[in-house]
């Protein structure tokens, strides 16, 4: 037999067991097609118009009555037989009622199942009684169901649109953030390559404002007591008269820039009236209709240097979900100011390396040349009395010669013309009377003198190297010995010192003088004070390292251009009153062999600070 004469049955099944059990039984027979859902075994009846369509009353989508239907509008001469493990009269009835000819309930009986569907093809028709009543029904019903899958499509739609709408939203949330990073990011690229710490600051607010067309923006950075933010840069006119007025806010929670520093977290306002602003008293914006500000902490390891405030003419400008990638640029802008104070750091640092090296150059080339000079001027004081000495004796002989009368006739002139050959015979004894021996004399001392000067000097600057002798030091104890022994007047020197100050590891007859020469120094810049004031503070130093000693006084303060200078030997601003400009070189010379440092603070007006730092053991 022509398989092409065949007639074609069509099974609309959604298991696949049960279409392929009945395609064993009826493939012999006939040619049989599959389909494993209502849709896909619509479009296959209409491309193939079976001669048969075996459908199962419980598909997916839509049940086996609502495909019924729609076959039977699309394909009107099609037979459509159903087929169901429902064996209810109810069940039977729908179908019918839905356009079937024929009911079949699973499982199949294979003896019989190939006859039942040869008897369906042949033209058998299930009778249905009171059928316009139960196509009422069943048309009753398929309404109540389309209603329900319309209430429920619009539902799906309603969702659908309301997840579109989030989407659109977290699409533009996303955009605007990509577009902050990509600003951030520039920003970045700009300000890290200023190491200069006010031009990074003016640059950051200019760039940020350009950015993120902001009305304003500005640089907040911690003062050294932690209770105001100071305003360092801000943008345009308005942030150099601020800067010009030295503005600040207190770190209070009466700002949003106080908040954020206090809270370490970003703060917005997202409307600032103009009267909230003006009670801060920050600008006025009273051309302004409403106004957005966003203050960012600015954190780099832990501490928090200042805050970055943004102010948008647009309300609500700013939101949470911005925070991200404001405040990643926050970070940058933080790193980059620790950069700036890094590098300022490390410049005085350096230049403090160059004073130190400089001064200690200075010390040891004025040593050396001290030393030299020392050596050649020792035999002065000695000659300089030897030879008062041997004056004195010839003038005595002088004295003894004249007595006798003529000079020339006496018997010790020829001794007298060998030691004084200028004095010519002729001169008359008179005359040599006049001779005064007063101004030689005088001279002589004068040498005596300076010589010892010059020995006491070389003593100053290299005795204390010389003589050096390591042991332990109770300092709070030295520095007690050293303030009694100077016996000023009383109340002039106070000590303060912590307690428990370890003890040191140095030579205590240098420390001792290079305290004395500190506070004698201070004493000497009180001359002429109503009420001199030295105030001696021992402590452990912020460095760990270091044990710290500060002689502060309330004198005239040192000139800026005098901080240099006052190290170098022999420069002193009272020679009028003895100063030899020796005794702050001997300090940094003492602190030097002890591996310290000496530093000097100083305001024209307020008094002035030395401050030791000496090795902690």
């Amino acid at each position: 037999m022509d398989p092409r004469s065949q007639p074609k049955i069509l099974y609309i099944e959604d298991t696949a067991d049960a279409r392929a059990l009945v395609s064993r039984v009826l493939s012999r027979h006939y040619i049989v097609l599959e389909a494993a859902e209502p849709l896909g075994g619509i479009e296959l009846a209409l491309d193939t118009h079976p001669d048969l369509i075996l459908l199962d009353m419980n598909l997916p989508q839509l049940n086996g009555s609502e495909l019924a239907a729609r076959l039977k509008t699309l394909l009107p001469n099609t037979p459509l037989v159903a087929f169901s493990a429902d064996t209810s009269v109810e069940a039977r009835q729908r179908a019918l009622a839905a356009g079937c000819i024929g009911y079949l309930t699973k499982p199949i009986d294979i003896d019989v199942f190939v006859e039942q569907i040869g008897e369906f093809l042949g033209g058998k028709r299930e009778s249905l009684p009171n059928a316009a009543i139960h196509q009422q029904q069943f048309a009753s019903d398929l309404v109540a169901r389309l209603e329900g899958k319309v209430r429920e499509l619009t539902r799906t739609a309603d969702r659908n649109a309301f997840l579109n709408e989030q989407n659109q939203r977290l699409i533009g949330a996303l955009q605007r953030r990509q577009r902050l990073l990509e600003a951030a990011a520039r920003v970045s690229h700009i300000i890290t390559s200023i190491l200069d710490l006010d031009e990074l600051l003016r640059v950051t607010v200019d760039v940020i404002c350009e950015e993120y067309t902001l009305y304003f923006a500005a640089i907040y950075l911690l003062s050294a007591d932690q209770k105001q933010a100071a305003l360092r840069a801000g943008r345009g006119e308005l942030g150099n008269s601020l800067l010009a007025q030295g503005y600040s806010l207190d770190i209070s929670d009466q700002s949003a820039v106080g908040r954020s520093i206090m809270q370490r977290a970003a703060q917005i306002t997202r409307q600032v009236s103009d009267g909230s602003l003006a009670s801060v008293e920050l600008l006025d914006f009273a051309d302004l209709p409403s106004l957005s500000e966003l203050a960012l902490p600015l954190i780099i390891k832990g501490t928090v240097l200042g805050a970055l405030s943004f102010y948008s003419d647009q309300p609500e400008a700013f939101s949470e979900e911005d925070m991200p990638a404001l405040q990643a640029l926050a970070d940058q802008v933080a790193v980059a100011i620790d950069n700036a104070h890094l590098l300022r750091d490390l410049e005085c640092a350096n230049q403090e390396l160059l004073r130190v090296k400089t001064f200690e150059a200075i010390a040891a080339a004025t040593g050396e040349a001290i030393h030299w000079v020392g050596n050649k001027a020792a035999p002065i004081p000695g000659s300089a009395r030897r030879a008062r000495e041997d004056i004195l004796a010839l003038a005595q002989i002088f004295c003894n010669l004249t007595a006798g009368g003529e000079l020339s006739s006496h018997p010790l002139w020829p001794a007298w013309k060998r030691v004084i050959p200028t004095i010519p015979m002729e001169i008359p004894a008179s005359t040599i009377e006049l001779l005064s021996l007063e101004s030689i004399l005088e001279d002589l001392i004068i040498i005596e003198q300076s010589a010892q000067t010059i020995l006491d000097v070389k003593e100053d600057l290299i005795g204390p190297a010389r003589l050096k002798h390591i042991a332990e030091i109770d300092l709070p104890a030295l520095l007690q010995q050293t303030i009694f022994e100077m016996a000023l007047p009383p109340g002039v020197v106070q000590l303060r010192q912590a307690a428990s100050l370890p003890h040191l590891r140095g030579d205590a007859r240098q420390l001792s003088q290079l305290f004395n020469n500190l506070i004698k120094n201070a004493w000497e810049a009180l001359y002429g004070f109503a009420e001199p004031k030295i105030v001696v503070t021992a402590r452990l130093s912020d460095d760990p390292h270091y044990v710290q000693v500060d002689v502060t006084d309330n004198g005239p303060g040192i000139a800026p251009e005098m901080l240099q200078r006052i190290w170098v030997s022999f420069f002193t601003t009272k020679a009028a009153r003895g100063g030899t400009g020796l005794g702050l070189p001997a300090c940094m010379s003492i602190v030097n062999q002890h591996e310290g440092k000496l530093f000097v603070e100083s305001t024209v007006g307020a008094g002035a600070t030395f401050r030791v730092l000496l090795p902690a053991p």
